[in-house]
């Protein structure tokens, strides 16, 4: 059988003329880091400070002293960042140039100093370049001449920090005769419902081990086969009757069912190989219509409206990242109704925590290969790594069910032809070759099963432009850059693979990021920690299209700024889910942050969500009702997602700004499962045109949606007035106390009160509330539950304390609540 010994222990990396103690998986930064001999780049202007470390070899050493009776001894790098000699006893076992595959070395019978001596990838990459000539780039980075993660030389929401270092795990092989090389499972799932997998094996052979027989069996949910053979390479195929199938969230369970397959000869076992796989058929339906070219994903035959979010690396340190913190930030997106998550191409292939966990939620997976924004040379050396990645990946990635779908880039094909690429390249290599011919090969070789698309956005073919609208995948970033949010609304696109809108982090990030700092829009760290071209007068066109922008009051900028945000995504979502089945799916940039910035992210840096976050669950719910003004008039929405149907009874209330009623009707709606039904508002239900004084509202089954006719300057908001309540949450039994570090903050409104926001970072760092924006009528109250506060006048044996907004008689948490709360004032 063979014998595993992880390398994590015992290293050493050589700093000057002193060796500092090394973890594995780790990199240098936290090396240094962690011997306190570089600052911490996140934290105010240090990463120019630390911009060395990228520019400079550095090299790793440990002994290896460990003996095996085994015929084979393999030094195993799960990854190495990036450009590496590896060394044993002062002789060279080999080099490397990939952050995004594995490598192996025969070190049978060896033992003495060994030493990983890694390049500055700034050096790997010239040299690269100088082999295959320039490429255009939107960054002035060279990422693209290097198999590394591009966004550690920066992106506009990432800092520049080039790492190097063993950042996967680093493990000794001992293994006799033969060891499983690689396993592909082909799962699928026939017309009446019967599991097939069938079990592509590769082996490994010692020289004694060569042309012995040997036999493979592999077991799944009481099925078994068997296969005797004795070249390198068999086939195993395994039948289960009516498998429970695998279904993304909300659409049914995730089960999933053990894998297991042994490799034997004549004296036992020689290795195993085990994974969780599910049962579940994907297609992309990819066919025209009268509206375009479609883009939708099929799951066991259920079309689907795809509810997305754009994935980038947690850290921009990824070696930093622990299965716990993925599960912190997958779980934050299952619990937000998002059911896609789109690992994007200038990060990683990420760990297999990561899709162990999708598969657990029921997240589908859209996988890219690693090309991002720039034309990438098909020469060697980088076109044979490239295979060889790309066919790496695809192997370890196929057993998860939750991986629908292979994209060959991000955003390559429409750089090609609208960022002036084609002229600056003359003719040379830059991609397409990759994106049309080598990686659609080689996931039809390996991974059949799954549906491939040549990049993002992408029309499908040359005969469209490639971020057509009406054709495939689109990515909106017109509005972002240059509209008002409202323009979401002039399209309809198929699939919308990216829009997004930015605002900073959360405020107690912004804090801990720059220490002392007196904040304001453009104070030096500020200005530092936003990494977008002309990012904050973007920020500013887009509060000052809805507000007047606030002038010296950076608190107030802040809290506007996460409004448009959440309300800029929303109004996209609200507008594309409308549309289905036209439209059949949103991917939302971003999920998370890579550092403390500004950015799209919904969860920023530290982990703190952003009001976009509740937002997104609110509008990626299965049920859902929009108010959009059309040409044709204002139009209710019912968007029901569900598998049951929705029969509800809307309520529509014309309303002034002081709440008076001007006019109400119910309107009885029936829709039914995955449809969408809509309705034009009656003309006398809808505000007067350009009216300040009036807004309709619609409520049904405790959802809402609201539309108000001139932008927040325009209307006539009355000050905000509203009553603070602190209660305590009380245990479930009687007699049982509270959680000391919960309480409830009861907000009763005596005015309209819109978009208030409860920044309960600013009651305690670690505190954090269960919802964002709130819109109240007159006389309605809503209860945010704030974790991790504990306000020294609230106790679960205290009475409730009150407090009017208006006054100053409060108690302290109530004046600290009442320093935490925003909403919309008038003008």
């Amino acid at each position: 059988m063979k014998d595993v010994t992880q390398l994590a222990e015992g290293w050493s990396l050589r700093h000057e003329e002193a060796l500092l103690p090394a973890q594995v998986p780790g990199c240098v930064h936290t090396d240094l880091l962690a011997a306190h001999l570089i600052p911490d780049p996140f934290i105010g202007l240090n990463e120019t400070d630390v911009a060395w470390v990228g520019r400079r070899p550095w090299t790793y050493l440990t002994d290896l002293s460990e003996q095996s009776a085994h015929e084979r001894t393999d030094l195993v790098f799960d990854g190495l960042d990036t450009a590496a000699e590896i060394a044993l006893a002062g002789e060279v076992l080999g080099k490397t140039r990939n952050m995004h595959r594995g490598y192996r070395f025969d070190v049978t019978g060896r033992t003495g100093a060994l030493e990983i001596r890694f390049a500055s990838a700034y050096d790997e990459a010239s040299a690269v370049r100088s082999l295959t000539g320039e490429r255009p780039n939107v960054y002035p980075e060279p990422f693209q001449y290097i198999r590394k993660m591009a966004a550690n030389f920066g992106w506009d929401w990432g800092p520049t920090v080039v790492t190097a270092g063993m950042w996967r795990p680093v493990r000794l092989e001992h293994w006799s005769t033969a060891r499983i090389a690689r396993v592909r499972p082909l799962v699928t799932v026939d017309e009446d419902g019967t599991g097939r997998v069938e079990i592509h094996l590769r082996v490994q052979r010692t020289e004694q081990g060569e042309g012995k027989g040997l036999i493979a069996r592999a077991s799944l949910a009481g099925a078994q086969a068997e296969v005797s053979f004795d070249g390198d390479e068999t086939v195993l195929r395994l039948t289960v009757a009516e498998p429970d199938l695998w279904w993304p969230r909300g659409y049914g369970e995730q089960p999933r069912y053990d894998l297991d397959l042994t490799l034997l000869d004549e004296a036992g076992t020689l290795d195993t190989w085990q994974r969780r796989i599910g049962f579940r058929t994907i297609e992309l339906d990819r066919s025209a219509d009268e509206h375009g070219t479609g883009f939708t994903l099929a799951v066991n035959g259920v079309r689907i409206f795809a509810r997305g979010v754009n994935w980038i690396p947690d850290d921009v340190l990824p070696s930093r990242v622990t299965p716990e913190d993925y599960r912190a930030r997958l779980t934050a997106a299952a619990e937000a109704n998002i059911d896609l998550v789109r690992v994007w191409g200038g990060g990683i292939y990420e760990d297999d925590a990561f899709y162990d966990t999708c598969d657990e939620l029921g997240l589908m997976v859209w996988q890219d290969f690693l090309f991002a924004c720039s034309a990438y040379p098909e020469e060697q050396p980088l076109r044979g790594e490239i295979e060889a990645e790309a066919r790496d990946n695809v192997v370890r990635l196929m057993p998860h069910p939750s991986l629908v779908l292979w994209n060959g880039n991000n955003e390559n094909l429409w750089g090609f032809r609208d960022w002036e690429w084609e002229p600056a390249l003359a003719g040379d290599s830059w991609g397409e070759g990759y994106y049309l011919g080598l990686l659609p090969r080689v996931v039809a070789e390996l991974d059949p099963t799954r549906p491939y698309a040549a990049g993002s956005p992408w029309s499908g073919s040359w005969d469209h432009h490639p971020n057509d609208p009406e054709h495939g995948t689109y990515h909106s970033w017109d509005v972002w850059n240059r509209l008002d949010y409202t323009e979401y609304r002039a399209d309809v696109p198929r699939f919308v693979a990216e829009f997004g809108w930015q605002a900073p982090p959360a405020m107690a990030t912004l804090r801990r990021a720059l220490p002392g700092e007196e904040l304001a829009p453009d104070s030096p760290g500020m200005l530092h920690h936003q990494k977008a071209e002309g990012g904050n007068a973007k920020l500013n066109r887009g509060v000052a299209h809805h507000f007047g922008l606030p002038e010296g009051d950076f608190d107030r900028w802040h809290y506007l700024t996460q409004v448009v945000q959440a309300r800029a995504v929303a109004a996209g979502i609200e507008h594309w889910r409308s549309h289905w089945p036209v439209c059949a799916g949103t991917v939302f940039w971003q999920l998370n942050d890579c550092w403390p910035v500004s950015s799209w992210a919904a969860i920023d840096g530290d982990g703190r969500k952003k009001p976009l976050y509740h937002e997104v669950r609110r509008v990626y719910a299965d049920r859902l009702l929009t108010l959009a003004p059309e040409a044709d008039g204002l139009t209710l929405a019912v968007i029901n997602q569900s598998a049951e149907e929705w029969r509800t009874a809307v309520t529509l209330r014309r309303l002034e700004a002081d709440g008076a009623v001007v006019r109400e009707d119910v309107l009885d709606v029936v829709a039914g499962p995955r449809s969408v039904v809509r309705l034009p508002v009656p003309p006398e239900l809808a505000p007067a045109e350009r009216s300040p004084k009036e807004f309709l509202v619609a409520d049904a089954d405790g959802l809402r949606a609201v539309h108000f006719p001139v932008t927040d300057k325009e209307f006539a908001y009355p000050q905000p007035q509203f009553d603070i309540r602190l209660e305590p949450v009380h245990g479930q039994e009687p007699g049982e106390r509270g959680e000391k570090d919960k309480v409830d903050v009861v907000v009763t409104a005596h005015t309209l009160v819109r978009d208030l926001l409860l920044q309960a970072d600013r009651l305690a760092p670690g505190a954090s509330a269960d919802c964002g924006l709130r819109t109240l009528l007159p006389g309605e109250e809503v209860r945010i539950r704030v974790s991790g506060w504990p306000p020294a006048d609230t106790d679960a044996d205290t009475d409730a304390r009150t407090a009017d907004s208006s006054t100053d008689s409060s108690t302290a948490g109530t004046d600290a609540v009442r320093a935490a709360l925003f909403s919309v004032d008038p003008v």
